[in-house]
């Protein structure tokens, strides 16, 4: 593990069991089944993919908040993921998180500085007032007033809902923020201000982030690396830069595309692999490539024998038995 890691994670499983089939048999969704990433400090890792594919999933696991079927998580030199009671309490200092739905993230019944507040008082941290001191500090950080402490939820827009969120994460001044989805419920032009927000903070206070999404733009955007997700696994893993330059995966491929601006689709449309049917279950996934049945590229070779992650050097790798073979059909998808 690399003195620069703040998080790097091995062998991630998260299976939930479902019941039993009609013959017996138990059920499981395979959410997540073996990923292994780092987070470098300061830096922010994307994981992004459809809807589906295990990107929350992977959210709540390093949060613990989903269970850990096998591998693990460690932040910094701690593993987290085998931490239980008082010793996994005491570590929640240190990793926080802004989740999608800034309202429903909130106690109606709190006023803003109280919600601020409310990570220290659980975990005990200064004393009433020093609290209250932090909460004061968190909103002026976040763009908002000092006096909007006074105020309930429901007397602030969306975008301010999510600042106080990002303002509550960050009072124990964590080491790392998990942010899963944190725009996807907003405006653009407010999408916008909180990117810049996350990214500004991230500036001052050196945070560390990981950042789940299914819009490349903001990926592109936010992330110094990145994840592309499919059905529990990485299929594409690269800096961010390399990957909207030279993806090779047909599955990234078609996220790019779905992404197109309208001008790049009008001339592009023709010559786009459209997917069939939908992602295989995820209580009986396949024993080769995940995305065979979908891809427009797949052989037998696909079907029987699973891909792994090959290196193609940089922090590049991908999941294809023909990747680097591959061109993709769309040449806007290049200068992405």
């Amino acid at each position: 593990m690399s003195a620069d890691d703040i998080l790097r994670v091995n062998g991630l499983k998260v299976h939930f069991d479902v019941g039993r089939k009609p013959g017996g048999a138990r059920r499981v969704v395979h959410a997540v089944d073996g990923v292994d990433f780092h987070v470098t400090k300061g830096t922010c890792f994307g994981i992004v993919g459809e809807s589906g594919s295990g990107k929350s999933t992977i959210a709540q696991a390093i949060m613990r908040l989903a269970p850990i079927t096998d591998g693990s998580v460690f932040l910094g030199n701690q593993q987290i993921s085998g931490l239980q009671g008082d010793s996994l309490r005491a570590a929640r200092q240190r990793f926080q998180m802004v989740f999608q739905d800034p309202f429903s993230s909130l106690n109606p019944r709190k006023k803003a500085r109280a919600a601020i507040r409310e990570p220290l008082d659980l975990l005990e941290i200064g004393t009433p007032s020093e609290r209250d001191a932090v909460a004061e500090e968190m909103l002026t950080a976040v763009g908002l007033h000092r006096d909007a402490g006074r105020l309930f939820p429901h007397q602030f827009s969306g975008g301010q809902r999510q600042r106080l969120c990002i303002a509550r994460a960050l009072a124990s001044r964590p080491d790392l923020i998990v942010c899963d989805e944190p725009v996807s419920a907003l405006d653009v032009a407010i999408q916008a201000q909180i990117l810049n927000l996350l990214r500004q903070l991230q500036a001052d206070m050196g945070l560390s982030y990981v950042f789940i999404s299914h819009d490349l733009a903001v990926v592109q955007y936010i992330c110094d690396d990145v994840g592309v997700m499919y059905l529990g696994e990485f299929v594409e893993q690269a800096p961010v830069g390399k990957l909207f330059q030279d993806a090779k995966h047909p599955y990234t491929w078609s996220l790019m595309a779905a992404a197109l601006s309208p001008e790049a689709e009008r001339g592009a449309l023709a010559k786009r692999p459209l997917l069939g049917g939908e992602p295989p279950s995820p209580t009986d996934p396949p024993s080769g490539c995940r995305f065979a049945a979908r891809c427009p590229f797949a052989t037998d070779k696909c079907v029987a024998e699973k891909p792994a992650l090959r290196d193609f050097g940089s922090g590049h790798r991908v999941a294809c038995h023909f990747a680097g073979e591959l061109e993709p059909p769309i040449p806007e998808l290049r200068a992405a």
